[in-house]
């Protein structure tokens, strides 16, 4: 059996903030209750000291904030002890409700305690705060209806009121306004303090989570899924589809600790992905050392082959850079084939925009017919930058399923 630990008050309250101050949406109702707790109890201890100066007779009165403080605190241990912190706020809505006007009943009605009441409002706010909308519109109307009853009786209470003297009024009159505002600006503005940097946090989130869509997905189409367009499913006629693949990169692996190999893989994607963004071509995806890409959609352009062209040559440059960079023997296949293909999103949970058609699979056997370290194009995208590069003769090679094809080797730029 667990012993029981018994802590001063102070060491709670401190235990408390230290433990559930943090700013996170459970942290911050838990804050700002135990604000209002503290400074409900700064405001008791007023009352009970200045009270108890005027002598024996309003011993009964100073009794009542001096109730709220042991009630307060004995919740207070309880929760921190037994984590039980939905009873905590309740009872403590419920002190801040009754015990002004309490005060103010016992005290001697409006005017004998200058309006004391008024800090019952904390446990309204306290709940709206807490609890949410809904569940603290109950609390507001028991304020209210409170404080009709305190009018309702008032009479009486003055009636047997105790006589105070006009400065200790005065003084009450100036604490139940400044300390009520001073609370509730306070507590306000801890929650929109709290407030703005739960959206300063939304909005960096935001921000990171569109730009890992932007490095998953096409910017168009990523724009699109965010205006709710989920079925994504675009024809276009005309598009160039790359293929590159490295040459016995299965065989290096092999030889190499997977750290190694990944970095090695990065630096040569690295280079691919900044020629892609270089000549506005979209990268399709990678598999294992494969990379494709392709131009003309989602956004169409009129030269999609001319800049898969270019970024061919750019991909060779940058194997080679790789390759003298860490001593290895780099090398490389390439195919390029142009024609219609459709375009479009699959999945629900992990989106993957990909291409379908018989355009992919001829991109595909481009490359892997292709010659070492040489960009075997097809005979439509040499149609349609003829004018701007050299070529080796034509020659054919056997794709499955479509028998010999004539093809080119894309050699140089005319320049």
């Amino acid at each position: 059996m667990s012993e029981i630990i018994f802590l001063p008050p102070y060491v709670l309250t401190r235990e408390f903030w230290r433990r559930f101050a943090a700013p996170s949406p459970e942290s911050l109702g838990r804050s700002i209750m135990s604000l209002l707790v503290i400074a409900e109890s700064l405001v008791c201890v007023f009352w009970i000291f200045t009270l108890s100066s005027l002598g024996d007779g309003y011993v009964v009165i100073a009794a009542v904030p001096y109730i709220y403080l042991i009630i307060s605190y004995v919740s207070l241990f309880l929760f921190y002890r037994f984590k039980r912190y939905e009873y905590f706020t309740f009872t403590q809505l419920v002190m801040l409700l009754l015990m002004p006007f309490v005060m103010q009943w016992v005290i001697g009605g409006f005017a004998a305690s200058s309006g004391v009441a008024i800090w019952a409002i904390l446990s309204p706010v306290g709940a709206l705060m807490i609890l949410g909308t809904r569940q603290s519109t109950a609390w507001f109307l028991l304020f209210v209806g409170l404080a009709f009853i305190s009018w309702k009786l008032n009479h009486y209470f003055a009636g047997n009121a105790m006589p105070i003297p006009s400065n200790v009024k005065d003084a009450f009159f100036l604490m139940n306004i400044t300390g009520t505002a001073s609370i509730l600006y306070g507590v306000l503005r801890y929650f929109q303090a709290q407030k703005e940097r739960v959206m300063i946090s939304l909005e960096l989130e935001q921000a990171r989570s569109e730009k890992l869509l932007l490095n998953i997905l096409p910017a168009p189409i990523a724009e699109r899924l965010k205006a709710n367009d989920i079925r994504i499913a675009d024809h276009y006629d005309s598009v160039t589809v790359m293929f590159a693949d490295l040459i016995h990169f299965t065989q290096l692996s092999e030889k190499m600790p997977p750290l190694q190999l990944i970095d090695l893989l990065s630096q040569v994607f690295l280079r691919f992905d900044q020629l892609a963004e270089k000549y506005q071509v979209e990268k399709i995806k990678t598999i294992g050392d494969a990379y494709m890409v392709v131009s003309g959609a989602p956004v169409a352009c009129v030269d999609h082959a001319h800049r898969i062209a270019e970024m061919a040559f750019d991909m060779k440059i940058a194997l080679q850079e790789v390759a003298v960079k860490t001593g290895l023997d780099l090398n490389m296949r390439i195919g390029i084939h142009t024609g219609p293909v459709v375009a479009g999103v699959i999945g629900s949970a992990k989106f993957s925009y990909d291409l379908w058609g018989d355009t992919v699979n001829l991109a595909s056997r481009m490359e892997s017919t292709s010659k070492p370290n040489t960009i075997q194009i097809s005979q439509e995208t040499q149609r349609l930058i003829k004018d701007s590069y050299i070529f080796s003769d034509q020659y054919s090679v056997d794709v499955k399923g479509k028998g010999l094809v004539e093809t080119y080797a894309l050699l140089a730029r005319k320049e």
